[in-house]
């Protein structure tokens, strides 16, 4: 593939200046956001004077903050976090939780959510011979899928091609291919967009495709404003016809909505392909720039009716800021007619597209990866960027290597940022101890978010192991059962071990005392990273 630095560019060149920083509206929100920190500072400054007469109240008030976290539905590892805020800094602690967890900010968005999820959950309907044969192939896999459709429209597709990309430039070039059969629509969800060659190519085909009549609808994380495009980019993608949005834009004032991103990658093509996976639309995802050394991800390509999931998925979340919003138009409820193969073969194996979502109880990507690992017989193979775990993802990886489980966790050799490399090495030693294997890839950093289980069931899609995918962002994945490229993504697993260093005692304890360090204190605030 010749990755010539060519594409389309809407932004100018040395656009992204100091000056540009400073004088743009993310320097204008960040001067606002200092603004409003002194000011809350000084309050608290005004009444020190006061400490002494309010001592015997604030102990008071920290016994009962401490009693009223423990019978909270608070994670029991973000409990001891908070305990720790609250016991250090009563009142500003307790205020900085109530604001957390009230629904200042997002009240709106997951009331209208719920609206949309209401309306559409109907709108793929589970064929159930399909659920049928998954339940006659394996009881524990169909009562999966019924908790993964309890969660949202999730149904279980057959009849469905998935193909394995084992780097972000396999991916990328089989887009381009894809994107050029478009006939009737395009949707693409990223949480990073930054112009270069990558998104230049992919912007050149769907300015190309708006022309031939082409719907095109694109939408990134409001984050990007503050390192990669500036606010006015979905102004600019409009001038060529794109239907462009930021999911979440940044504004000068405090929000709890600001916590949960969209983490998703989404692109669908006419409902009939869909990719998803670890892979942004950035230059370091195709390893055409490098930031971390090699930078090794995945992503999977699906071909027919299972499609249509990503579809309605990208839809709910478009919809969020449209009066009108439209479905119709897009979801072809046919094709799930589609997963009824002719003469009852169901070889193709099974897919469930799923997404995960902040705003609900429902921690569906952590559970789903807790089945995997309770459910395995032989092995659980596993490739993640970072590791900052809950108390029960800790045991249930532990507890299925203390079974005779072949554990094996591949995380990266060149971090892209400290504090998280340091608390995933807090981990090491426990699930050494345990039996767990940890494996770091020493050519650069892996961004990759798979699950290989017994050569017949895998995760592809974009949930890392840390409290941002599992708890905080929307996220999405692709479970497959029995699909043909479950062997290349163990195989991959396999190939890529071959260029890692295995982590074992002798390293956790010749590790840099900084290192340590920086592990040892952040993991009492991990859940608020």
């Amino acid at each position: 593939m010749n990755l010539s630095d060519s594409g389309m560019r809407l932004l100018k060149k040395g656009q992204k200046g100091f000056f540009y920083a400073v004088f743009s509206r993310v320097g204008i929100m960040m001067a606002l956001l200092v603004l409003q920190v002194f000011f809350l500072f000084s309050v608290f400054h005004w009444f020190a004077g006061f400490v002494p007469h309010i001592l015997g109240s604030t102990i008071v008030f920290t016994v009962f903050m401490v009693l009223y976290l423990i019978n909270s539905r608070t994670d029991p590892t973000a409990k001891i976090t908070w305990l720790i805020v609250i016991m250090l800094m009563p009142v500003f602690g307790a205020l900085l939780y109530w604001y957390t967890q009230s629904e200042t900010g997002h009240r709106a968005v997951r009331k209208r959510l719920e609206q949309l999820m209401a309306e559409t959950g109907s709108r793929l309907p589970q064929d159930p011979e399909t659920e049928e044969a998954l339940e006659k192939a394996n009881p524990d896999e169909v009562s999966l899928a019924r908790y993964i459709r309890r969660s949202g429209c999730f149904p279980v597709f057959s009849h469905t091609d998935v193909t394995y990309f084992p780097l972000g430039e396999a991916k990328f070039e089989e887009m381009l291919k894809q994107l050029q059969t478009a006939e009737k629509y395009i949707f693409m969800e990223y949480f990073i967009v930054e112009e270069g060659l990558m998104w230049g190519r992919i912007l050149e085909i769907l300015a190309q495709k708006v022309q031939e009549g082409v719907d095109v609808k694109v939408m990134y994380d409001g984050t990007c404003e503050f390192s990669t495009l500036p606010y006015n980019y979905p102004e600019k993608m409009r001038k060529l016809g794109i239907q462009c949005k930021m999911f979440a834009p940044v504004t000068p004032f405090l929000s709890t909505h600001y916590n949960y991103r969209d983490h998703r990658k989404i692109l669908v093509i006419d409902g009939h392909t869909a990719f998803t996976g670890g892979v942004n639309l950035a230059d370091e995802y195709i390893n055409h720039v490098e930031r971390f050394g090699h930078w090794k991800d995945t992503a999977v390509m699906l071909k027919g009716p299972a499609a249509q999931s990503f579809a309605l998925m990208f839809l709910q979340m478009w919809n969020i800021t449209e009066r009108e919003p439209e479905f119709d138009r897009y979801l072809d409820i046919s094709a799930c007619d589609k997963t009824k193969p002719s003469g009852g073969d169901f070889s193709s194996g099974f897919v469930i597209p799923y997404g995960d979502c902040p705003l609900d109880r429902d921690k569906v990507g952590e559970r789903v990866y807790m089945d995997i690992l309770n459910r395995a017989r032989s092995y659980v193979h596993i490739m993640s960027p970072y590791l900052i775990l809950d108390g029960e993802m800790e045991t249930a990886l532990k507890f299925a290597a203390e079974k005779g489980i072949d554990v094996k966790l591949m995380l990266p050799g060149i971090p892209d940022k400290p504090m998280p490399y340091a608390l995933a090495k807090s981990h090491y030693r426990s699930l050494l101890e345990s039996g767990v294997k940890i494996y770091e890839y020493t050519p650069g950093f892996v961004h990759a978010k798979v699950f290989v289980s017994d050569d017949c069931r895998a995760v592809v899609g974009t949930i890392n192991l840390d409290y941002r995918s599992l708890y905080h962002h929307f996220e999405c994945a692709a479970y497959l059962y029995r699909t043909a490229c479950i062997p290349d993504i163990a195989e991959d697993f396999e190939a890529t071990l071959g260029k890692c260093r295995q982590v074992t005692m002798d390293t956790v304890r010749n590790e840099k005392w900084n290192v340590k360090l920086t592990g040892f204190v952040m993991k009492a605030i991990a859940p608020l990273l």
